[in-house]
């Protein structure tokens, strides 16, 4: 195993370009491959003009990556956020004018965002129960999957109009009834591609599945002559790059201000949450272990959605599908972000009737897939191994979610979490404000914890952490706490394994009296002998 504090890191700016540039051109090239079809399908799912989510991405590459503050992450529309799109649309009257009105919420979010990183909330994850989060993007999984079968099997849109996911789900008999027999078959195996390729082995293994997929779809649809023999709804259609490109942004559902609030902190919110666990997540891929400036990124990415908005594309996150793709096709700095949103730009102005051949079955199956993995079984057995209060918590998010929203969602789950914790003993000061005292006495910090140690209270916790120079022995005493619950549980694992990477070391001690919920290592614990 290399030893990756004798690496030399990468070079940043123009030198970096120089330095780096074939690998970063070469998994940005790839990266475009993947983001081209998903873009597509993600404005279209959202009910914006497809071409959207291609100047989203665009922007995403060619913008953000000058002011971004990770180094591996990709920048573009996310499948995450396609329930909040399309919701906004439809409350803002649907079809043209919906759009143009949800531009106007998107715009003061992306403001938002900006802020969030000014005044340092890159910490703003850590906030939120771990649970509630899972449960909210499992829900979102569900959601598509709902939205995105009847488009699998091409029915015409006016079967759809006005369901909500359960009722979509419901109907799925109806759908299949009424099924397009040639459009249906080049969804089907577009699936199975999808699904199927995870498992397949060797050199072509490297090839993105969506890439498959279009290199099979679309020769397909022009074998079966789609252009002439479907309805208009078979394929996608997303006009001239430059006749789009102008301010298509309408502030004027600020007239209807409770909707236009209730959408502008959801964009703001969920945007910014799945940003930074992306980000998280792909700084623990990094073989160079740098540490992402969260609060620069946030900037940068609210500068994105801003631009986005005025011009009338999608919100953007760091998408961790995309991300991972870079992390693994050998990116080394930022440049590789940059390179994939300059390929879609030469290709969409380039060749755009090409992607007017691809089926929007196609397209459904590759979201029917992000779907799939947000909501997989595992996610919930392992949600249930770690105990059973978070699979409470994990279930009650996903109910709201679906019943009613993404915001009364996570709030239900937040709220249950913090009535379990009052159940287990923790104090109502406790659940806001957890005494920590630090001192230090040779090469070694002692962190001491007092009370409870929750997600509601961790951001002091976080604070006092981050205060610790590099480079020493660092203990973390928790005996004085009642409870430790799950997210702490693993937010001191993170911080574990960051300062050990600086050349530091951590021990965490005074559990011995603290009985895990389940067998799983970062289980919440109680403490028994304060019982």
């Amino acid at each position: 195993m290399k030893n990756n504090s004798k690496l030399t890191l990468p070079k940043d700016g123009i030198e970096g370009l120089k330095e780096n540039f074939s690998t970063d051109a070469v998994s940005g090239f790839i990266v475009f491959l993947l983001a081209l079809p998903l873009s597509l399908g993600i404005a279209k799912a959202s009910d914006f003009p497809p071409i959207m989510g291609l100047v989203t991405a665009i922007i995403g590459g060619i913008v953000v990556s000058f002011f971004m503050g990770s180094k591996l992450t990709i920048k573009g529309p996310a499948a995450g956020l396609i329930v909040i799109v399309a919701g906004a649309v439809a409350e803002f009257g649907g079809g043209e004018t919906g759009w143009h009105l949800a531009l106007g919420a998107m715009v003061v979010a992306g403001l938002v965002q900006i802020l969030f990183g000014v005044f340092k909330l890159g910490k703003l994850a850590d906030f939120f129960p771990l649970s509630a989060i899972h449960g909210m993007l499992a829900a979102i999984g569900l959601i598509i999957i709902a939205k995105q079968i009847p488009v699998l099997l091409d029915v015409d849109p006016a079967m759809t109009k006005g369901k909500g996911p359960i009722a979509l789900l419901g109907s799925i008999p109806q759908f299949i009834m009424h099924l397009d027999p040639k459009a249906t078959i080049i969804g089907a195996i577009s699936l199975a591609i999808m699904l199927g390729w995870p498992f397949i082995k060797g050199p072509l293994k490297k090839v993105p599945a969506p890439l498959v997929v279009l290199i099979i779809a679309i020769p397909a649809e022009l074998i079966m002559d789609f252009q002439h023999t479907e309805p208009a709804y078979a394929l996608v259609h997303i006009g001239n790059l430059l006749e789009n490109i102008k301010v298509n942004v309408d502030f004027g559902g600020v007239a209807q201000i409770g909707v236009f609030i209730k959408y502008v902190i959801m964009f703001a919110l969920v945007g910014s949450l799945e940003s930074l666990l992306t980000v998280k997540a792909i700084d623990m891929l990094d073989p160079y272990r740098r540490k992402s400036d969260t609060n620069r990124d946030l900037i940068a990415v609210g500068i994105g959605n801003t631009i986005s908005a005025v011009l009338g594309g999608l919100p953007m996150i760091s998408e961790v599908a995309r991300s991972s793709s870079n992390v693994n096709n050998g990116a080394k700095t930022r440049w590789a972000n940059f390179f994939h949103g300059f390929f879609i730009l030469v290709f969409v102005l380039l060749a755009s009737h090409l992607i007017e051949l691809i089926p929007n079955t196609a397209l459904a199956a590759m979201l029917i897939t992000v779907g799939i993995k947000l909501a997989h079984p595992r996610e919930f057995i392992h949600t249930f191994k770690i105990g059973r209060e978070q699979l409470g918590i994990f279930l009650v998010t996903i109910f709201f979610t679906l019943f009613e929203d993404l915001l009364v969602g996570i709030a239900a789950g937040m709220l249950l979490k913090i009535i379990i914790h009052v159940y287990h003993g923790a104090s109502v000061t406790a659940l806001f404000k957890a005494p920590v005292v630090v001192s230090f006495t040779d090469d070694t910090y002692l962190v001491e914890i007092d009370r409870a140690a929750i997600f509601t209270n961790y951001l002091g916790i976080k604070s006092k952490l981050e205060a610790i120079p590099p480079g020493f022995k660092v203990i973390v005493d928790l005996k004085g706490t009642k409870l430790v619950d799950h997210s702490v549980m693993e937010n001191l694992h993170h911080f574990e394994h960051d300062y050990t990477q600086s050349g530091g070391t951590v021990q965490l001690i005074g559990l011995d009296n603290h009985v895990p919920v389940s067998e799983h290592r970062l289980a919440a614990r109680v403490n028994s002998a304060l019982a």
